[in-house]
């Protein structure tokens, strides 16, 4: 791996890791979770736009047959995603966010069989029940039964699968577009249903305390823009299956950041979930697949 694009990707997974310990930062310090979203969506959707007219970036815009799969995915993988996740860690940790949000290559895995007809081995579907186990493990550690769980493990959950359906659908448009330009119009379409939380939105942010504005600034700049920016830089300079495997460390920086920052740990049944829910994901990396397997057709 290209030392820089090691360099670059490492920094981005640490700064999404960390992000699910500041929105629970946040949302602990007088933020609602409606309006802590459109607050990083502002400043990341701003961002951009300025990258879009920067004199001598170029910037294109989206062809008009492109537009409505571009809405269609903005509000999958940036509303439904980021209402899921926020909204979600009001009743769970961090830490449990994180590992849960870890677990989204199996669904990614489940969407490619399904509809780019990819082929998985005995050992592959092996690997996505033993992801599976690790996911109820993960919720179950959240109350005290199976009739007990949390009802943000569902809400983040729904946000896994969101994030996986983005990730496979997107891969058409990725021919067409730059990453930057691609993320761009994802934020910008994304950020319009984040309006319905406007009402009391500057009365939350004045009545929010110091660490809860910094930690909402720093999701704004780093995790919804920059680390954008400097993912697609380091996919830009090596291979892609080399650089994606770093996100596997995602959900470990997520734990350690909220037990530094919030001292906050999930239950070590959650953990012990977490570590099978990943390790299913692995098996379906590394030994999954059947060789020769070619998607028979593009999304």
């Amino acid at each position: 791996m290209n030392k820089k694009a090691l360099i670059l990707a490492s920094f981005t997974v640490f700064i999404w890791g960390s992000t699910f310990a500041a929105i629970s930062s946040s949302l602990h310090g007088g933020y609602s979770a409606g309006h802590l979203i459109l607050f990083r969506f502002i400043i990341a959707s701003i961002i951009f736009a300025i990258i879009a007219c920067w004199p001598g970036v170029s910037f294109r815009l989206p062809k008009k047959e492109d537009l409505l799969k571009i809405a269609v995915l903005g509000w999958i993988g940036i509303s439904l995603y980021h209402i899921c996740v926020t909204f979600g860690q009001l009743t769970i940790t961090a830490g449990t966010a994180g590992m849960l949000i870890g677990s989204a290559p199996i669904f990614t895995t489940i969407i490619a069989v399904i509809v780019l007809k990819e082929r998985l081995g005995t050992i592959g579907w092996f690997g996505l029940g033993f992801g599976f186990v690790g996911i109820l493990l993960i919720g179950i550690g959240t109350g005290d039964s199976l009739f007990n769980i949390s009802p943000g493990v569902f809400l983040v959950i729904i946000a896994a699968i969101a994030t996986s359906i983005f990730f496979v659908y997107q891969k058409s448009l990725l021919l067409k577009y730059n990453p930057i330009e691609l993320t761009a119009y994802f934020t910008w379409t994304g950020t319009i249903p984040f309006l319905v939380f406007a009402p009391g939105f500057l009365e939350d942010i004045g009545h929010a305390t110091l660490e809860a504005n910094l930690s909402a600034i720093y999701i704004g700049v780093f995790p919804t823009a920059v680390a954008y920016l400097t993912w697609a830089i380091s996919l830009s300079l090596s291979k892609a299956s080399s650089i994606s495997s770093l996100l596997y460390a995602e959900p470990v920086i997520a734990i350690v950041v909220a037990w530094l920052w919030l001292g906050e740990l999930p239950t070590l049944l959650s953990i012990i979930g977490g570590t099978t829910a990943i390790a299913g994901v692995l098996i379906v990396h590394l030994y999954g697949r059947r060789r020769g397997s070619v998607p028979q057709k593009e999304i």
